[in-house]
């Protein structure tokens, strides 16, 4: 099977929110952050040189991604991609719940339910949407 990455798109707020996920994750982004400007062979306009290009934040196993927009590229914000955690324990479930869901929106508080995980759900200060799933019998 394929390892899949969450890449995510911003519309000129990549750098902030990395760093933001960093804050809350911690490790180093792979290779920095690469900005528009440091693209090899390509006009980029004046006003994208600072966007970022590419940054990539370990995360345990995973890699998070993400990028910014170019001006004039179509951004679409929305509710259909969440990045779902699975931490080892209940406490690490609350911390990482509570760090993401300062400044957004909490959608479903971190609760047992009924099949079995602690569970929680919000959408973050920069509208990305995270699950944050416990299970001690089953872990991801």
């Amino acid at each position: 099977m394929a390892k899949l990455n969450p890449y995510l798109n911003f519309d000129g707020r990549t750098e902030e929110a990395f760093n933001f996920y960093k804050s809350v994750f911690g490790g180093e982004f792979l290779g920095g952050i690469y900005k528009m400007k440091d693209m090899q062979g390509m006009e980029v306009p004046e006003e994208a040189k600072d966007l970022v290009m590419h940054v990539s934040l370990p995360i345990g196993n995973d890699i998070l991604m993400g990028s910014d927009t170019m001006p004039g590229q179509p951004f679409v914000q929305g509710n259909n991609n969440y990045i779902s955690i699975f931490p080892e324990s209940r406490e690490e479930a609350d911390r990482l719940f509570g760090a993401l869901s300062q400044g957004g929106e909490v959608e479903m508080p971190m609760a047992d339910q009924f099949w079995g995980d602690y569970f929680g759900s919000l959408k973050d200060k920069f509208g990305v949407y995270w699950m944050i799933n416990y299970n001690s019998q089953n872990q991801q």
